[in-house]
C-alpha cells in the first residue's frame, strides 16, 4: 500500500486545466501549472504567451473560465487579490508598487502601520517598523545606511528587495514576479536573482518567475514551464535543456533537433 503524500511532498499551488478566453481571444488552453515547496519556476514564453494570464488567475485578478486551482493540496476559490494575499500568494510587481517620495519604512508598512498606545493615543510606532524593515531586508542580502530616505532614491534591484521583503515579512510563502528585469540593467539584475536565491534558501520561499528573457532567469530556476500561443508545451527541470534550447523553444514553438528526429523517423 502506497504511503500518504504529506504536506511537504505535495506542490504548493497547483492549477488543473486553466483556460481563459477574451471575447473571440483564447489566452489559456487547458493549462496545467504547478510550484513546489521552495522552488523556483520559470514561467516562460514570448510576448503573449499566456503567462502574464496565467499569474492573474492565480493571484485573483482574472477568473477562469474553466480549471481548477489547489493551494497546499485544498481546492480554492480565489475570487479577488485580497483572498490571493490572505492564502500567502503575493505578486511584486516592476513598476507601481512603491510611492517614491514616502521614505524606504513607510513603503514597507504601507497599509498595514503599527501603532502604539501613548496615553490615550495611539500613534505610529515608527522605531518599530524601521527595526523591522532593515531586518527583514537584511536576511535578503541588501543594507541601507537609512531608511528614512525615500524609496525613489533606490536603484530599481534596491527597490524590488525591499518590496520582496515586505511581502516575505507579510505571510507570502508564494511570490509571483511578473517580468521583474525586464527594465534592469546588468549589476541590477545580477541584485534582484540574489535576493530571489536568498529568498528561496534562508526564508523558505516559492517563487514563479515570469520572464521572455532565459539569460535572466536560467541560472537560479529549478523547474521551466514553457507557454505558446496560451498552451503549455514544456514543463522540465534544469539540465534537461540548455539555455539555447528553451530559447528556441520559445521563439519557435518547438526545436529543430526533434524536427530532423521526426524527419529521420518517416525515412524522408
Amino acid at each position: 500500500m502506497e504511503g500518504k503524500t504529506t504536506e511537504q511532498e505535495m506542490p504548493l499551488v497547483e492549477m488543473k486545466g486553466i483556460s481563459k478566453s477574451f471575447g473571440e481571444v483564447r489566452a489559456l488552453k487547458n493549462v496545467d501549472f504547478n510550484v513546489g515547496r521552495k522552488e523556483i519556476v520559470g514561467l516562460v514564453g514570448d510576448n503573449g504567451a499566456g503567462k502574464t494570464t496565467l499569474v492573474k488567475i492565480l493571484t485573483g485578478i482574472h477568473r477562469p473560465d474553466s480549471g481548477e486551482i489547489y493551494y497546499k493540496g485544498k481546492k480554492v476559490n480565489i475570487q479577488n487579490p485580497a483572498i490571493a494575499r490572505d492564502m500567502g500568494i503575493e505578486p511584486v510587481h516592476q513598476r507601481g508598487s512603491a510611492i517614491a517620495e514616502m521614505n524606504i519604512w513607510e513603503n514597507f508598512f504601507l497599509g498595514k502601520e503599527l501603532r502604539k498606545r501613548v496615553g490615550p493615543f495611539l500613534v505610529l510606532d515608527k522605531k518599530k517598523m524601521y527595526e523591522i524593515t532593515r531586518r527583514t531586508t537584511s536576511r535578503i542580502g541588501i543594507e541601507i545606511p537609512s531608511f528614512d530616505r525615500p524609496i525613489g532614491t533606490l536603484s530599481g534591484g534596491e527597490q524590488q528587495a525591499v518590496l520582496i521583503g515586505r511581502t516575505i515579512h507579510f505571510g507570502g510563502e508564494l511570490l509571483v514576479l511578473d517580468e521583474p528585469t525586464s527594465a534592469l540593467s546588468i549589476r541590477e539584475t545580477d541584485k534582484v536573482l540574489t535576493y530571489v536565491e536568498r529568498a528561496k534558501r534562508e526564508l523558505g520561499c516559492s517563487v514563479i518567475f515570469i520572464t521572455h528573457i532565459i539569460r535572466h532567469i536560467y541560472p537560479i530556476a529549478d523547474r521551466f514551464v514553457v507557454l505558446w500561443q496560451g498552451e503549455k508545451i514544456s514543463d522540465l527541470h534544469k539540465g534537461e535543456m540548455t539555455r539555447k534550447e528553451l530559447e528556441e523553444l520559445i521563439i519557435r514553438g518547438k526545436l529543430k533537433s526533434l524536427e530532423r528526429n521526426n524527419e529521420e523517423g518517416s525515412g524522408l
